[in-house]
């Protein structure tokens, strides 16, 4: 699908984004299984209720390196080293989406909470900086724990 023009985008990655977008849309207190396209957005001992499934990107020319952003809005640096916080501090390898159009799907880069630690309820903050994706351009997604994130 990488290379290959798709006008249909009737793919894995656009359904199940279309999945998180609709239970972020809904955000439920209850967990089930473990993948990317469970039904339900999962609660924490610490956390009444998650409203964000955070997602990687993996695009088909990136050799398995994240997909990386700025996460300032005006912010013009190139991010694309699998090694974000060491190389490029002011970039984010984690998102939510926030709007699916087609073929395309606008994400929101979720920035390192900077007031936890490492283990903790809300290791995301929302940022002000988004960007729009061709969906044919990714080939793999990782899926990270549901969260809460104040202000999306």
């Amino acid at each position: 699908m990488c290379n290959e023009k798709n006008s249909n985008c009737s793919s894995c990655i656009s359904d199940i984004l279309k999945v998180i977008l609709v239970l972020q849309q809904n955000a439920s207190p209850e967990s089930c299984l473990d993948s990317c396209d469970r039904p339900m957005l999962g609660g924490g001992p610490n956390c009444l209720v998650c409203n964000t499934r955070p997602v990687m990107l993996y695009t088909c020319c990136g050799n398995g390196t994240p997909w990386s952003m700025p996460i300032e809005k005006d912010n013009n640096n190139v991010c694309s080293n699998p090694q974000v916080s060491a190389c490029c501090p002011d970039c984010s390898n984690v998102f939510r989406v926030e709007k699916l159009d087609g073929c395309c799907a606008t994400f929101r880069v979720l920035a390192p909470n900077p007031q936890e630690s490492c283990c903790n309820t809300m290791p995301y903050i929302s940022t002000n900086s988004f960007f729009t994706m061709d969906l044919s351009c990714v080939c793999a997604i990782k899926c990270l724990s549901d969260t809460f994130v104040d202000c999306v």
